[in-house]
């Protein structure tokens, strides 16, 4: 059973699914859903639209150099049978999926950290700004009437100015 990627999403299209463009020139092009064959026909860039793979190995948001990414590579060359070599590779993917999924997972908490102190930046902007939300009803009675007496004596000095 041979499992194919998709052109657009690079998402794997089983046996029985999908649909299939052949070029002029022979070049076929696999398709897992009308719309990855509807961008294809719109000419988009897979590398440009952000629900594909593509573009998330691009702008650096998933693995992208990895070593346990050379077992998956598709293999044009036929290997004959040994029962041995089934046996290795039977005991091997479960080894292979777990290096596979920790190597993702420390990729992942890398880049959190940065992401982490964005957030965190943001969060004090956002409340420097926003402080007076914040401030106990106390604190913003005590400014109010510190402003009205401030206006009082504005209102007074003004008064006075204006007489002399």
């Amino acid at each position: 059973m041979r499992l194919e990627k998709c052109y657009v999403c690079s998402s794997t299209i089983y046996p029985g699914h999908g649909s299939m463009f052949v070029r002029n020139d022979a070049k076929i092009f696999r398709f897992c859903r009308s719309k990855c064959r509807r961008n294809f026909n719109l000419k988009r860039n897979p590398r440009k639209l952000r629900w594909t793979k593509a573009f998330r190995k691009a702008a650096g948001k998933e693995l992208a150099i990895d070593t346990s990414f050379a077992f998956e590579r598709r293999r044009n060359r036929a290997v004959k049978y040994d029962r041995d070599l089934v046996a290795k590779t039977l005991q091997a993917i479960p080894v292979i999926q777990k290096v596979r999924s920790e190597r993702e997972h420390d990729f992942y908490r890398t880049r959190m950290v940065e992401r982490e102190k964005e957030t965190r930046k943001d969060a004090l902007r956002e409340l420097a700004t926003g402080l007076d939300v914040i401030k106990p009803l106390i604190v913003r009675e005590k400014l109010r009437e510190r402003e009205e007496k401030e206006s009082a004596m504005e209102v007074i000095e003004e008064g006075l100015v204006d007489k002399s």
